[in-house]
């Protein structure tokens, strides 16, 4: 298996990275800082002493916490109930401030003050708010602050929500350039196979690369409330953070100093390698964080075009438009599988694509009447996945 790196390296590699790393993100799912319908107060008291080690070690820090809805059912003694989506985020309202005022009191403990952040997808996805986000991060940790982030389920309509809190989390790791990326749950890694069903499972110490066999590794977890869904989008998450220049880490947020430990050097978790070259920022927002707004399906010229050589996207490689948009609009490109194998801004809307899509660039003006731009993406605007 390509992907694995073997475990004495591994370790090695573990070590380089994490002693370097100066900027880190923690993200705690509902699955470990709930126990039963209420949160977990031993796990957020660990948490808060964990963080502070970290903090005290030279490193600054950002956590990304669930646990909003599962506080407020508490609260608002909904245990039992299925909530609808409004109900939910009702729930949220009341519960957000719950959560925080119990992190205060805890890293009040230590002497560590706290910020609240709650942000949409739909901040992320306009580059000035964006840009905005960052900025008020890096001022908190000028002045020492250690901010807590999580997804504004109040306000949050489909269209505008990130998914799920390891999508925010690595959004969040590229948004600030931190250099780890660490998504605590309720399983202890990655595996080969699922170590209930098959003896011979083992779980994954170190990853160089999340490739498409990784990524149908989501499945292999065992005796947990993570579902297939929950593993493969921290699976994701991982990919996303490698393709900015970041590590990721995958394992069991309940285990006693598990992030102390992690950082010491132990073979706890599995650990995600970066990818040799980083994307830079922009483009790993156009391909990241944008969401398309439709698809470009390419002929396997125009793919080995983007891929092999780095070029723009002509109209003659494309062979059919899904979707409609706009010109700027975020598009992905298609190969004839139907797997994407780019992100792009175009410089043309779906309906002028639609007609020029499989001829020349030289009859552009002869067919739209006026002629913008040679490529329908320019290659600076392109982002190869």
């Amino acid at each position: 298996m390509t992907f694995q790196v073997p475990q004495d390296k591994g370790i090695e590699l573990r070590k380089s990275f994490l002693q370097s790393a100066r900027r880190v993100v923690v993200k705690v799912g509902s699955a470990v800082l709930t126990m039963g319908t209420g949160l977990n107060h031993h796990v957020l008291e660990n948490l808060a002493k964990e963080l502070t080690f970290l903090r005290d070690s030279g490193r600054e820090v950002i956590l990304v916490s669930s646990g909003a809805v599962a506080s407020g059912r508490k609260k608002l003694g909904l245990d039992n109930r299925v909530l609808r989506m409004r109900e939910k985020q009702a729930a949220a309202a009341v519960g957000q401030s719950s959560l925080m005022r119990c992190y205060e009191d805890l890293f009040e403990r230590y002497n560590q003050k706290v910020a609240q952040v709650l942000l949409t997808h739909d901040d992320l996805a306009h580059r000035d708010r964006y840009l905005n986000v960052r900025n008020t991060m890096s001022t908190l940790f000028e002045w020492g602050i250690l901010p807590i982030v999580n997804e504004n389920d109040t306000v949050s309509v489909k269209e505008l929500r990130f998914g799920d809190n390891d999508t925010l989390g690595a959004m969040v790791t590229n948004l600030i350039d931190a250099d780890v990326f660490i998504c605590l749950t309720d399983v202890d890694g990655l595996y080969t196979g699922n170590p209930c069903t098959n003896p011979e499972a083992r779980r994954l110490h170190t990853v160089a690369e999340v490739n498409e066999d990784v990524e149908n590794m989501a499945g292999n977890i065992c005796g947990s409330s993570l579902g297939t869904g929950g593993m493969r989008s921290k699976i994701i998450a991982a990919k996303m953070v490698a393709a900015r220049g970041g590590c990721s880490f995958i394992g069991p947020g309940r285990e006693p100093e598990i992030l102390q430990r992690l950082f010491a050097g132990e073979p706890v978790g599995t650990f995600f390698l970066p990818k040799p070259q980083k994307l830079a920022s922009r483009k790993h927002w156009i391909a990241y964080t944008l969401r398309p707004k439709g698809f470009l399906v390419l002929d396997d010229g125009a793919c080995r075009a983007l891929l092999d050589k780095g070029k723009s996207l002509l109209p003659s490689g494309i062979r059919e438009v899904k979707g409609k948009f706009g010109v700027g609009d975020p598009v992905h490109c298609l190969n004839a599988g139907g797997r994407a194998i780019a992100a792009g801004l175009v410089n043309y809307n779906s309906a002028d694509i639609e007609k020029i899509h499989g001829r020349h660039t030289s009859e552009i003006e002869e067919i739209l009447g006026f002629k913008d731009s040679d490529e329908v993406v320019h290659r600076d605007n392109l982002v190869m996945f």
